[in-house]
């Protein structure tokens, strides 16, 4: 019972920091990238890559974690893999409207539940494949506004859903299967996911934006700013791999889909930024499903046998209401990128 509750406060905290580190993020990176004029979405992801792992190098030095060997083969695969598709998330984000590409976020999660179905054989229970169907209504009522299809966009866009949806679910299996956490595979993977970043990001945004990065003029707030997006980027990165690795990739989902309730919601509260009828109903809606996928996950978790342990079943982990994969957030500001 002691571990049970262990494990569900684990739980409960990897999803409340998960939360507050994205928002707090899309704060900051609205600030730059639509007051600031700083638009080099994908070539900040490297940076912020590069800092966390800078900064899990030195806790480790510092004995705060231990770090565990795994095959580089595979841990350079896996952060190549996962430093492609924030790429292509950004270069979907740039060929599609802003409806067309929130349709791509909200396409994640059906993929992921059918590739875990098909290739791990997970079974997902009608009533969490209809709540899953009501929260992804309410999300697309809430922040689809246009849907504009083009053969490049639609191209990158598939490639974008199943390089993400393959990169979530590597992040929870590597860790399981290989007995990591989700601070050693951050730590294996971050340097991997940094240098094609690194390399591809000024081309990617010069390619976006028009503007050379490195011609860019910093002032002193501007480098704030940055330094500030790159320090909570640290808790969002880290909170990433400890969601997925805890719960399940369809969780972390629908916990990013909370998050976009919550910045509209911010954007209208703090921001005077437009609001309908349409977008309240939406996130009633996307409320309700999440709700819903939170009872029925817990009923179904009441319903294994004692004797089961409870990591092994990372679907039925709850998904308890308290992501830069917020990009959707941000491009209906300015053109904007996953974290």
């Amino acid at each position: 019972m002691g571990e049970m509750s262990s494990f569900q406060l684990g739980v409960i905290g990897a999803l409340f920091l998960s939360v507050a580190s994205s928002v707090s993020i899309v704060i900051v990176n609205k600030a730059l990238m639509s007051n600031l004029g700083f638009p080099f979405a994908t070539t900040l992801t490297s940076w912020h890559l590069m800092v966390t792992y800078c900064t899990l190098h030195g806790a480790q030095r510092l004995n705060f974690f231990e770090n565990k060997s795994i095959d580089l083969k595979t841990v350079m695969l896996f952060g190549i893999l996962n430093g492609i598709s924030i790429g292509l998330l950004n270069l979907s984000l740039g060929f599609n409207s802003i409806g067309f590409y929130q349709m791509t976020k909200l396409a994640i999660i059906p993929f992921t539940v059918l590739l875990e179905t098909i290739f791990l054989k997970k079974q997902f229970s009608q009533k969490i494949r209809m709540s899953l169907f009501l929260l992804l209504v309410g999300v697309g009522i809430a922040s689809i506004t246009d849907l504009q299809l083009n053969f490049v966009g639609t191209v990158l866009s598939i490639l974008a859903i199943l390089t993400t949806c393959v990169g979530q679910i590597l992040t929870n299996t590597i860790q399981k299967r290989l007995n990591v956490t989700s601070t050693q595979l951050l730590y294996q993977s971050a340097p991997f996911q940094a240098a094609i970043l690194f390399v591809s990001g000024p081309v990617v945004d010069k390619f976006l934006t028009k503007q050379n990065v490195f011609a860019f003029k910093y002032s002193t707030i501007v480098l704030a700013f940055i330094l500030l997006s790159c320090v909570i980027s640290v808790s969002v990165n880290f909170s990433t791999f400890l969601v997925i690795g805890r719960t399940s990739p369809v969780t972390y989902q629908v916990l990013g889909h909370l998050k976009t309730c919550l910045v509209l919601a911010f954007g209208y509260t703090l921001l005077h930024d437009p609001f309908t009828h349409r977008n309240i109903i939406g996130i009633l809606v996307a409320m309700l499903g999440m709700g819903l996928y939170s009872y029925f996950c817990t009923q179904e978790n009441k319903k294994k046998p004692p004797s089961e342990p409870q990591l092994k079943d990372k679907d039925a982990t709850p998904f308890i209401i308290a992501q830069d994969k917020e990009g959707h957030e941000l491009k209906k500001l300015n053109k904007d990128s996953v974290v």
